[in-house]
């Protein structure tokens, strides 16, 4: 299927520097462009490629001024990224798309499914299970026993879902998403340690996305919270009664231990560790590998392990390479000190 730079500027509300009609069919990076290809310019530090891509069309932001002459057609719109988003998510929807209920399903006899479902072979679906609308189940994932799943949801193969617990409308779970195993509580006796039920559940709410492989722990009792337009990468653990708050973000391999609050609109790096039972603000940004041992307030900016100003950070990242020349020096004004003694006493 293909788009003229005029359907697509129309449909992004962008201004054509170039040729209307030019068209296109695929997406591509501007430094990998081919003839038919869109691309996009957001990050200045991909500039110099938008004078030799061999792309049709690329988007660019507003404020874009070339210094040197463009062969390819230019879109200009208020963010270059977002419109990107957009006709990604046209392009896909235009995809084909599998529909009906696979034969080698296995479905509860009182199990609801919506209208226009997709269940692929080898899914597993429970007891009291209800599903929304237009939700599409990819092959091999198992869905226990009176969980509920909203509309317009995907749940990619393998994905896990444990009784009882609840899906929001338009969320997306990837391969191997775990939602709802057992939260990580023992309690220590002569004997070793006893577990202790989890009787909780995880509740996701509307257009949360959750990576491959990532984990939502039950709560031990009442709920794992994961509110409205939550986005979660891949390889994320977040134990049991933890609640995060609607729009945040969390790059790979972040860690929430048990009954952590997390504020709306925080951005976390990869690797970032956050203690149990603290409360961070809202809109809180934290630098990857970092490490969280207490409360953090709303609009804070951490880096590091424990985790503190960034500004604070890095010059103590700068002090940090010069410690080994620096015990030495220390070591050598120690004897000196000692030697001054010496004569002093004398």
């Amino acid at each position: 299927m293909e788009f003229s730079a005029k359907q697509i500027a129309e449909f992004i509300q962008g201004t054509i520097i170039g040729d209307e009609n030019a068209t296109v069919h695929t997406f591509a990076k501007i430094e990998e462009g081919i003839p038919g290809a869109l691309s996009f310019l957001s990050n200045p530090k991909y500039t110099s490629y938008i004078y030799d891509t061999k792309s049709s069309i690329v988007l660019v932001n507003k404020d874009f001024e070339p210094e040197y002459e463009i062969s390819t057609t230019l879109i200009k719109v208020d963010n270059a990224y977002e419109s990107l988003a957009k006709l990604m998510t046209l392009y896909e929807m235009s995809q084909p798309q599998k529909s009906g209920i696979s034969s080698l399903a296995s479905i509860a006899d009182n199990a609801k499914i919506g209208e226009g479902c997709y269940i692929g072979p080898f899914t597993c679906i429970e007891e009291g299970v209800e599903i929304g609308k237009n939700v599409y189940i990819h092959p091999n994932v198992t869905i226990g026993n009176n969980v509920k799943i909203g509309d317009n949801c995907i749940l990619y193969p393998h994905v896990t879902v444990y009784h009882d617990c609840k899906i929001g409308n338009s969320c997306i779970l990837h391969a191997g998403a775990v939602i709802g195993a057992d939260g990580f509580g023992f309690a220590p006796t002569p004997d070793g340690y006893e577990k202790i039920p989890q009787i909780g559940i995880v509740i996701l709410e509307d257009r949360v996305e959750v990576g491959a492989n990532t984990c939502i722990d039950r709560a031990t009792m009442g709920a794992t919270i994961i509110k409205k337009g939550v986005k979660l990468d891949n390889l994320i653990q977040v134990a049991h009664n933890v609640e995060i708050g609607s729009n945040t973000v969390m790059a790979s391999q972040v860690g929430i231990a048990g009954s952590a609050k997390v504020g709306e609109w925080c951005m976390f790096g990869g690797q970032v560790g956050v203690a149990g039972h603290i409360k961070i603000g809202d809109k809180v940004s934290v630098g990857a590998q970092s490490g969280i041992p207490g409360n953090v307030k709303s609009g804070t900016t951490l880096m590091g392990y424990p985790a503190i100003d960034p500004k604070q950070f890095a010059r103590s990242a700068a002090v940090y390479k010069k410690l080994p020349d620096m015990y030495s020096e220390l070591g050598k004004l120690q004897k000196d000190i000692e030697e001054l003694k010496k004569q002093i006493n004398k």
